[in-house]
């Protein structure tokens, strides 16, 4: 499916729209420019005879230009910290197979529970009553990748009816109901994802997709599975040909966002980010904040969707991956490694050979920002160039908010205009202004 682009070209060729689709789906902006983007040559290049990454060279290219498709799931394992740029090419050998290994061994456990995960079937109706008892015959989608495949499918339906016979007996794991409850829920929203891209007509890649987050599901009890997730673990499934590959990166973007899934009676997930808008805001456009106020949108929860899948509805497949990465090489923090080691302990696969942070240069932009100006974290981190990417398309939109928007259906609907029409490098460039004018004011105001 990839092929080689020319200069400046526009990058939707890497990932291709159906044909009945094409006027649904915003183009993408993003082009491949020579001299700007990281090219396959300049990846290599930055690499040491052992493997060493030159993080920092790396970074600078990112930040200016994006990746180029061909390279970009390698990029990503960096970006997201499955491997420390300190690591050597047979360190990462080692590592990888360790995580593909331990993949196996959970996707073997979710298998033993559930004999769908694996099949390449997608359940897509509950096979499970809230107090255990198994429900016979779910409605699932059959693997038909070929006829070979269908006819495999149609032969193993009656072993998979004894199987659900032999399973009468009713569950009492509460972990294990909880867990079985969840999944038709991702079959439900894995068929609702990305279904314009020619990728997941093969229903393989749909089967890879739900067996991922029915994987993750059962490692993170807490988090388990929300709706949204499948649009973030989508692209690795898109980038990554290893099925463990796309597991731990989706793995490590979670770690990031985790936080957003977790839901109360009392409180959404994104509060804390929503609260981090409202005071930005306050701050650099006080005119919109208290016009915001005053319909009723002070709690900023229109914003909710931009937080919870990082814009995928607002862009392209292809700008969104742009704006991913610009916004992980932006906020890149070598120290990272260190922060996760207990959860790298508990599964038993770290990122190898920790790198002596030895310059401010193997930082990305808005965390140097935020060193130089003295910016402290919360309870829940740094806050996320994310808040600022919000603030930049408030900030872009504050006269037509102004004038326009009588009452957050309005709101809503001025937002919503955005589909389509963010350009991602734009929004990072003005968010990163928005953040050092936003530390500026805030330092000013301490005594």
């Amino acid at each position: 499916m990839l092929r080689r682009a020319g200069k400046g070209e526009v990058a939707d060729g890497f990932y291709q729209i159906r044909s009945d689709c094409t006027h649904k789906v915003p183009e993408t902006k993003f082009k491949i420019k020579v001299g700007k983007t990281l090219s396959v040559r300049k990846w290599h290049a930055a690499f040491t005879r052992e493997g060493r990454l030159d993080i920092a060279s790396v970074l600078n290219r990112i930040q200016k230009g994006g990746v180029h498709p061909t390279i970009r799931g390698e990029v990503w394992e960096f970006l997201l910290g499955c491997f420390d740029p300190g690591s050597t090419f047979d360190e990462r050998e080692q590592i990888r197979e360790k995580r593909r290994i331990q993949y196996a061994i959970w996707k073997q456990e979710c298998k033993d529970m559930d004999s769908h995960v694996g099949s390449g079937k997608i359940i897509t109706a509950p096979i499970i009553t809230e107090d255990g008892k198994p429900i016979k015959d779910p409605l699932v989608l059959l693997e038909a990748t070929s006829d070979q495949h269908t006819m495999q499918g149609s032969s193993s339906s009656s072993r998979n009816e004894n199987e659900v016979d032999k399973s009468e007996n009713c569950v009492v794991d509460k972990q294990i109901i909880e867990w079985k409850l969840l999944l038709h829920q991702i079959g439900l929203d894995v068929l609702r994802t990305d279904r314009s891209m020619v990728f997941y007509e093969n229903k393989e890649n749909l089967s890879k997709l739900w067996d991922i987050l029915a994987v993750y599901a059962w490692i993170d009890k807490e988090i388990g599975y929300c709706q949204g997730m499948s649009d973030l673990c989508s692209p690795m499934i898109v980038l990554l040909n290893d099925e463990a590959d796309a597991f731990w990166c989706f793995e490590r973007l979670m770690r990031r966002l985790r936080g957003n899934f977790r839901c109360t009676q009392q409180s959404v997930g994104v509060e804390n980010q929503l609260q981090h808008l409202a005071s930005i805001i306050q701050v650099l456009d006080p005119k919109l904040h208290d016009h915001l106020e005053t319909l009723g949108g002070g709690d900023y929860l229109f914003a909710f969707r931009m937080f919870m899948v990082l814009f995928r509805r607002e862009l392209s497949f292809g700008d969104s991956l742009y704006l991913w990465e610009m916004m992980w090489a932006l906020e890149y923090d070598p120290d990272i490694f260190s922060t996760y080691e207990h959860i790298d302990a508990a599964t038993g696969v770290t990122p190898g050979h920790r790198q002596k942070v030895k310059s401010i240069r193997q930082f990305g932009k808005y965390e140097r920002d935020n060193m130089k100006n003295g910016a402290t974290s919360d309870n829940d981190g740094p806050v996320p160039i994310s808040v600022f990417l919000v603030a930049s398309v408030l900030k872009e939109n504050s006269a037509k908010l102004l004038q326009e928007a009588r009452g957050i259906d309005d709101v809503i609907r001025i937002l919503n205009d955005v589909n389509g029409n963010l350009d991602a490098k734009k929004a990072c460039a003005v968010a990163l202004k928005l953040h050092r004018k936003y530390l500026k004011k805030i330092q000013g105001k301490k005594p």
